[in-house]
């Protein structure tokens, strides 16, 4: 079933998949060891530095490029044209397939070598492709070990973040031969020279793009192990494919972003590689392609642009940094989700993508405890939009409509009048006060479960007396020792 566009019933067996997912101990331990050692090393790869500082510099760029997003956009493609490289403009994701797919066709391509590129999963275009006779085999090593076993990437930065040495080492032996090990740089090795010999044979490299500068043209791409260098250079043709938001102004605002993106990604100062590419190989020139594509791709994207709220969404950098913090995400790890990018950026990512009716399940996959929002390095608002889609999901009274399409769903009699009752109470002090004070001394009659929330948590009981009660109590204890004290 497809991943990527989930249908109606993927949506409905969400919290199936959920359960199973939180009673696979192998899978829960996978997500656990992984996550806490991104964590830590995230935060020694900002000791030293004043990091609020960095994440409102980083927050500033991304909001002036947004700003300025049309114009960015052409000047772009008009530096680009100029230093030789053809751009191309999609409207969505089948568009931008078969613009990929006509040049391959153009140059009669075969076969393609991907590099990591989030967009091309978003646009399913390995699955395009294959269907028109068109081989692409994915580089970057997660990507290479999920292609393998038929899945989709589990993590934006770490596709197979939810597999093990031993699992990849038993995919490894069944897929290519290769023997069974716990020796991760043998296992490594080997992959790395069953794809050397794709990479000098493929007719295509197609890549992501991280910033693309318009300034000078430059497509800038940030990677670990060379793949992205190999599949941006030896084959004579290079696609780079990216949404419309990943433009910056200058070289000059790349390097802060450059500097959270790694830190928050793998807690690193700087990756292994920083490609940054400009033009095609040029006469003289002992390697390089002969020819580079950009696919600027919108698929939703101008619609998200309309919001005062919801572009905010589009200053995402993909590192993947909330993702590793959500107490969500980490239980059950990305396939639970059933769309391309899971965790709390996907949440408020695919609603704009596949509409509201399609992805109900996102929003509510969230514990607001605002943990995405401290981490993201630039400083989405990620529990407000959560919040925001929460609303509409339920009332159906999207701001633009076109850009998040739902319906809502009728709240039943009773959680209605529950919830205005809370509103009512709530403002009133007076009638704050007389309810918390009833609650409290009425206690024991409090339900020992609340249906579904209790399901796997234990019920909170209300307690004896009010925190107000406990205040004033406290301030006459110590006024009673003052006085004492004379």
């Amino acid at each position: 079933m497809n991943q990527h566009n989930p249908t109606a019933s993927q949506v409905q067996s969400f919290h199936p998949r959920a359960r199973e997912a939180l009673q696979n101990d192998q899978l829960r331990g996978n997500f656990r060891r992984a996550m806490d050692g991104l964590m830590g090393k995230r935060k020694a790869a900002f000791e030293g530095w004043d990091l609020e500082s960095l994440r409102t510099l980083g927050a500033a760029v991304r909001q002036r490029a947004l700003a300025r997003l049309p114009d960015l956009l052409e000047q772009l493609e008009s530096q680009l044209t100029s230093n030789g490289i053809q751009v191309h403009w999609a409207t969505d994701a089948d568009e931008a397939c078969r613009i990929i797919r006509d040049i391959c066709v153009a140059r009669e391509a075969r076969t393609v070598i991907k590099g990591k590129s989030m967009v091309s999963e978003e646009m399913e275009l390995n699955h395009y492709l294959e269907a028109e006779g068109i081989e692409a085999l994915e580089s970057d090593l997660g990507e290479y070990i999920v292609q393998m076993a038929e899945q989709t990437p589990s993590h934006i930065i770490m596709p197979a973040i939810h597999m093990n040495t031993d699992e990849i080492s038993e995919l490894l032996h069944r897929k290519t031969g290769t023997d069974r090990s716990h020796d991760v740089n043998y296992l490594t090795a080997s992959a790395r020279q069953q794809l050397r010999e794709k990479f000098m044979n493929a007719d295509v490299g197609v890549s992501g793009v991280n910033f693309a500068v318009a300034e000078t043209g430059t497509l800038c791409l940030v990677e670990n192990e060379g793949n992205g260098r190999m599949t941006t250079t030896v084959p004579p043709c290079h696609i780079a494919v990216t949404g419309i938001e990943k433009v910056v102004p200058s070289l000059a605002d790349v390097a802060p972003l450059l500097a959270l993106l790694t830190r928050s990604a793998t807690g690193q100062h700087l990756t292994t590689y920083f490609n940054m590419i400009s033009r095609p190989r040029q006469p003289g020139e002992p390697d390089g392609p002969e020819a580079v594509h950009l696919v600027l791709v919108d698929n939703g994207r101008s619609g998200i642009y309309q919001d005062d709220e919801l572009i905010d969404t589009l200053r995402c950098i993909r590192c993947g940094a909330c993702m590793n913090h959500c107490p969500v995400y980490t239980r059950v790890g990305g396939h639970v989700y059933g769309t391309t990018y899971p965790g709390p950026i996907g949440s408020i990512l695919m609603p704009h993508l596949l509409g509201l009716d399609e992805t109900r399940h996102m929003p509510t996959a969230s514990s607001l405890c605002g943990a995405c929002g401290e981490v993201c390095p630039v400083k989405i608002p990620i529990p407000d939009l959560l919040v925001r889609l929460r609303r509409e999901s339920v009332d159906g009274d999207s701001v633009h409509p076109g850009v998040v399409k739902g319906h809502g769903v009728k709240r039943g009699r009773w959680e209605s009048l529950a919830w205005r009752g809370w509103q009512w109470m709530h403002a009133n002090p007076g009638l704050y006060r007389t309810g918390t004070r009833m609650a409290a001394r009425f206690r024991a009659l409090q339900p020992a479960s609340a249906g579904a929330w209790t399901r796997v948590r234990t019920a909170p009981r209300l307690a004896p007396k009010t925190l107000h009660q406990l205040m004033k109590q406290r301030a006459d204890s110590n006024s009673s020792d003052n006085g004492g004290s004379r």
